[in-house]
This record gives C-alpha cells, structure tokens and sequence, in this order.
C-alpha cells in the first residue's frame, strides 16, 4: 500500500510515474513527492546513474541520489521485455503524470511517447524533460549542466567578472530546469482540473537556461534598434565580490538610496559626494562605488561592519561554506532540515523550503534501493504473478 496515502500536502492523491534520471527529473518529483504526491520511480535494471556518483552509505546510495529521489517507491522494470512494458502499461492506468528524461527517439522506441502513452490514459499529464526543445535542430543533441551552463552564457558572465570562464559552483542548469519541470506540470494538472483534459508537456535545460539567464541580461539587447549589449553590469562588475574586512570577509549591498544614504551618514567616507548620491548616479558608475566600499570595509572587522549594518537595515551577511548551513540558527529555527530514519542510519536531508498553512509538505521519508518496491507496486496492480521484471537486489 502507498506508504504516501495520509500525506498531507498539496499534492496528495496524486500518481506521478517517474522515468527520469540524474537531477533535473529526479529534483522536480523529489518536490512533487515531498509535497504528497505518490512518486512511483522507474528505473532499468542497471539503476539510475546518480546512484553512484557520490558517497553514501553503501553501493548505489549515493548522498546525491538520496537527497534528490527521498520518498519515492523504487521500481526496477526493463521496458525492452514485454513483461516490463505491459507493467509500466498497467502503471499509466492509474497515474496522472507521467515524465520522463529520455531522448525523444528513445522513449518512442520504446513504445511510451505522448501518444502511446496518451492512448492509455488520455488525462495523463505527460512532460518531457530534454536537453534541447524537439522544435529546434539540437532536438537530439546529448546535454549536461556543464555544456547547458556553456551555451547560455554563464562562463562568459563569470569571465566578464572574475577575468576567468568558470562554471558556477552549483548544477544550476540542472536545478533551474527541475523547478521549471515543476511549474510547467502543475500547469498543466490545474488546467486538466478546470477543463478535464491532460496533455504534453515539454521543458528543456537550453531554453529554460537561456530565458533565466535573459531576465536581467537581455537588458539592452531587447530593444529594436539595440540600445546596448545582452549585459547587466551590476552583476559583472570586477569588484562585485564578498568585501574584504580587517579580518575576514563580508557580503553586503548598499544599494537602493536609503540604505546608501545610512551608510554614508554612519561611516562618512571621504569619497562620498554629489557623483554617488543617487541610485541612477551610482549605476553609471558602479564598479568604482563597489571599489571605493572595499577600501572603507577593510578598515573594520567583520562582526563590526554587521553589527553596523544591521542596526541600519542594510542587507548584509557572513560567508558561509555548505557545511555552516547544517548548524544555521536560523534554518533550524524554521525546521528546514528533516531526519529521517534509514536502514543505514539516520539521514539529516534539507526539507521543504515553504510553507503552508494548510496542506504542509515534509520529507516524504527515505530513497529507495534499487528496485525495492517492485513487488508490492505490481501487487497493487493485480500483476504480480503475470509480470516479471528484472528486479534490482539491494
């Protein structure tokens, strides 16, 4: 029985067939399961690679895999057998989403593209996670966070800030597009509640990548004639960086001109003036104003400049490594983390990150092992003893 049936999120009662791997698929139905839905993830008899890209506790547990497929039922099935296919059939039957990260010429070899899969169950919402849109001629194209980070431009924006082209330090091409992933299914579930039909939907880390990265870049670019490049130069100025201080570092934006007109009347640098009272002035002008802050901020320690800045409401903030975040007062005071127990030991994951008042999400418990729930998912079905898929040990 689906342990997820008394969740109470928002997203109870809701079947989510899972065919995706790595992060992108896995971190958008991670959420979805979190938030109650019933995530059924479908795996080839080899497993997700994810598996065994990190450290965990044991073979195939990674901490990646754990964090981005908690609270899913593990299902190991190959579709290239007929006993494999017909069950991932009878699982269609009963969802209301089904999404996945194959290719698209793989997953219609396969006999499950939208319209296969459709003709099961015509109120399926069915996504498409790829890496290029089948509309353009990259449709097949293989893609990873790094390349996807390359072709929309943030190593050419890190190269405009720090002299160097670097990747930033997080998958965030990757990520974006699970959160896209997300939006873009709820969607299209809220317009199959009002109108009573489901459809296709498909969500690329290209084309997400590229309009994340346009929200503030396109900037000048936009307009007929261009008014300027695709730039925004706050965020590329060399000297937009944690400021040094006495003895250590702090991050802190002095932007809007309230916040600067407090600093400037608490600290009275010898620099400040006519050229830099306004917000529009200071734009002109921006990495010089950052460079002239540096000078001032190493003239403190850290803990003075914070102090300082919070008595002047003035956002600002120590540099933190991920490690700190597990003993952050603040993340723990609103619960953010939540350990669930697991064969292996207890595990601390990062929860939700919202808030409901009515339909709370939570942790939805632990990963699966490799084909763990095989078994009793097929049970429910009435299929166990008519399917037998290849089924992970672990």
């Amino acid at each position: 029985m689906d342990s997820r049936a008394n969740a109470a999120g928002p997203l109870r009662g809701v079947r989510v067939i899972d065919l995706t791997a790595m992060v992108m698929g896995p971190y958008c139905t991670q959420i979805m399961a979190d938030m109650g839905a019933d995530v059924i993830k479908v795996e080839t008899p080899a497993g997700d690679n994810t598996r065994y890209i990190s450290v965990g506790p044991a073979p195939g547990m990674s901490g990646v895999f754990q964090n981005v497929n908690r609270g899913k039922r593990g299902v190991v099935l190959d579709l290239r057998t007929e006993d494999g296919a017909a069950a991932l059939r009878a699982l269609i039957e009963t969802a209301d989403v089904f999404i996945h990260s194959m290719r698209s010429k793989a997953v219609v070899k396969l006999g499950f593209g939208y319209d296969d899969v459709a003709a099961i169950n015509p109120g399926i919402v069915y996504t498409n996670c790829y890496g290029y849109g089948r509309r353009g001629p990259e449709a097949d194209r293989p893609a990873y966070d790094d390349t996807i980070q390359a072709e929309c431009g943030l190593p050419a924006v890190q190269k405009q800030l720090t002299g160097e082209a670097n990747y930033v330090g997080t998958i965030m091409a990757d990520k974006v597009g699970g959160l896209t992933a997300l939006y873009a299914t709820m969607m299209a579930l809220f317009h199959r509640e009002r109108a009573g039909e489901g459809q296709e939907v498909e969500v690329s880390m290209f084309e997400t990548m590229a309009s994340f990265m346009l929200v503030e870049h396109a900037n000048g670019a936009m307009f007929d004639p261009p008014l300027g490049p695709a730039i925004y130069p706050r965020t590329v100025a060399p000297n937009r960086r944690p400021y040094e201080t006495s003895d250590g570092y702090v991050a802190v934006l002095i932007y809007n001109d309230k916040h600067w007109n407090a600093f400037v009347n608490a600290v009275r640098p010898p620099w400040a003036g006519e050229l830099y009272a306004t917000l529009e002035r200071r734009a002109r002008h921006i990495d010089t104003v950052y460079g002239l802050v540096a000078q001032t901020l190493k003239e403190r320690t850290t803990a003075e400049w914070l102090a300082l800045f919070g008595e002047l409401q003035i956002p600002a903030a120590a540099l933190n490594t991920p490690d700190d975040l597990f003993d952050n007062e603040h993340l723990n005071a609103v619960g953010l983390f939540e350990t669930v127990q697991t064969r292996y030991g207890p595990v601390r994951f990062p929860g939700v990150p919202n808030w409901f008042s009515r339909t709370p999400g939570h942790v939805a418990g632990p990963a699966p092992e490799l084909g763990a729930d095989t078994a009793a998912v097929l049970d429910e079905l009435g299929q166990a003893g008519g399917v037998e898929p290849v089924v992970g040990s672990g």
